[in-house]
């Protein structure tokens, strides 16, 4: 078994460059491309196509972390990076990994994940910011699909190597049974991590630009990759998996250092609690079997009061003191009333004692002041799940049209339609939720009992509907035989 790698996340990406056409760029030019070129046209279809077949044969072996409001935090940050990030394809999704090692990792397509993790390790907002930034570094360049030319100089078939990747990954995320025996492709790997090392600096660079445009400190990148070194030697030279598969060396440091002494970020955002507010949350999930833990890992970034304050509600919560955990959260939510993840998880707290009328009353609350608040409507319709299935089927076929890459919303829909009597939509939902967790030929014999419904009801709407989504299950189930 490959101990040194087995955690590492990214690696399944970077053994994707095996399978994607070259671009124009030369891979021999040591200087940085052309930003955000080699991104457009069929090359970069190919690439958003597998990378998002990828993402759901992971989603198939990893632990997923379901928290929609941590989701809607770092879709934030991403969304603030990426306009200065030289993407050429903005279309992004987020992957949430329950686990405690430190990592995230870029796909081609669009594809971030992020490990619980590295919020339990990024004490700052910005250093958070610099992870991710470094990410969308990495996919502006379409680093992976430069790796081609190298890839094809080894003697492993590239789709082998894809699958050795996969499951190294899904180990990464907590499966401590999943390993890679053969010599070979460990060989491959390795050397496809050595020749990536160039492309750290040009993702650095990228990165570091971003975070300065986006109003992020750049030196939070610095900060970043010093600590990392420090957690390596007191952990006897084993370094984080972020480093695994992106080294850090003195030189890399003292460059990084450098560039972003040049850099001063426009327009300082004001940080705010909300990054220390999901931090918490991370070291709960983290630390679940010793939420005392939690409370003393936090306590080393001398936080404000108030989030303090949060993470006892989480915990007074997670160990069933909901009363308490409320009237905590009440507190918060009208000291921070610009903070609408605070009455959130008070809904959520509530769902959780079993006080659906209250869950369903304090999302809509929030939803009355944010409409598109997903966290919200996520808590709404599983509280309404319990006392008004048709209700909640109308608010979670909603969501479930601004969240198309959520597979837990798909199968909250599954329910409320069987629920409330839509048994073809409910079929639908269900196909929906297998095909984005990689069980692509149970998902199109789910497509087939959907259509026999359908027809039965003579809905001709949902037919047409069924169909349209079978030849589109068809193309991914081809994209995903190429694993």
């Amino acid at each position: 078994m490959l101990h040194a790698l087995k955690p590492c996340l990214a690696v399944a990406g970077l053994v994707l460059a095996s399978l994607l056409p070259s671009p124009a760029t030369a891979v021999d030019d040591y200087g940085l491309p052309q930003l955000g070129s080699g991104g457009a046209g069929a090359a970069g279809a190919e690439e958003y196509r597998l990378g998002r077949a990828w993402l759901r044969q992971f989603r198939a072996r990893a632990p997923a972390w379901q928290d929609p409001i941590t989701q809607d935090y770092v879709e934030s940050v991403i969304s603030r990076l990426l306009p200065h990030s030289d993407l050429a394809d903005n279309r992004t999704t987020v992957t949430l990994v329950d686990s405690r090692l430190l990592n995230a990792f870029a796909v081609p397509g669009g594809v971030i994940g992020v490990n619980s993790g590295l919020f339990a390790f990024a004490e700052e907002e910005d250093a958070f910011a610099s992870v991710v930034a470094h990410e969308l570094g990495h996919l502006s360049q379409r680093h992976y699909a430069r790796q081609v030319s190298r890839a094809e100089q080894t003697q492993v078939p590239a789709m082998a190597a894809m699958l050795a990747g996969m499951l190294i990954a899904a180990g990464g995320g907590g499966d401590a049974g999943i390993g890679v025996a053969m010599g070979s492709q460990a060989a491959f790997i390795q050397d496809q991590l050595a020749y990536s090392r160039r492309f750290e600096q040009e993702a650095d660079r990228i990165g570091l630009q971003a975070m300065a445009r986006a109003g992020y400190d750049p030196q939070a990148m610095v900060r970043m990759f010093r600590s990392m070194q420090r957690m390596a030697s007191l952990q006897g030279g084993n370094p984080p998996e972020f480093l695994l598969t992106h080294p850090v060396t003195e030189s890399r440091i003292t460059d990084t250092e450098a560039r972003a002494s040049q850099l001063s970020a426009r327009e300082r955002r004001e940080a705010g609690p909300r990054y220390d507010l999901v931090r918490a949350r991370a070291l709960v999930s983290v630390n679940r079997d010793n939420l005392g833990q939690a409370g003393a890992r936090l306590a080393q970034s001398d936080p404000e009061p108030q989030v303090r304050r949060y993470l006892e509600a989480l915990i007074a919560a997670e160990r069933g003191h909901h009363g308490a955990a409320l009237e905590t959260l009440d507190a918060l939510a009208n000291e921070l009333p610009d903070l609408p993840m605070l009455p959130v998880t008070a809904a959520e707290v509530a769902y959780d004692a079993g006080d659906y009328a209250a869950a369903i009353e304090r999302s809509r609350r929030v939803l009355r002041l944010m409409p598109d608040y997903a966290p919200a409507s996520r808590v709404l319709g599983e509280a309404l799940l319990q006392r008004d299935p048709d209700e909640a089927y109308r608010v979670l076929r909603d969501l479930s049209e601004r969240r198309q890459e959520d597979p837990q919303v798909f199968a909250l829909l599954a329910e409320a339609a069987g629920r409330s009597g839509r048994d073809g939509w409910g079929h639908l939902a269900r196909a929906e939720h297998l095909q984005l967790t990689g069980r692509i030929d149970s998902a199109i014999r789910q497509l087939l009992v959907a259509r026999d419904s359908a027809r039965q009801a003579g809905d001709a709407s949902l037919e047409s509907r069924i169909e349209q989504r079978r030849e589109a299950f068809m193309e991914y189930r081809e994209a995903l035989e190429k694993f």
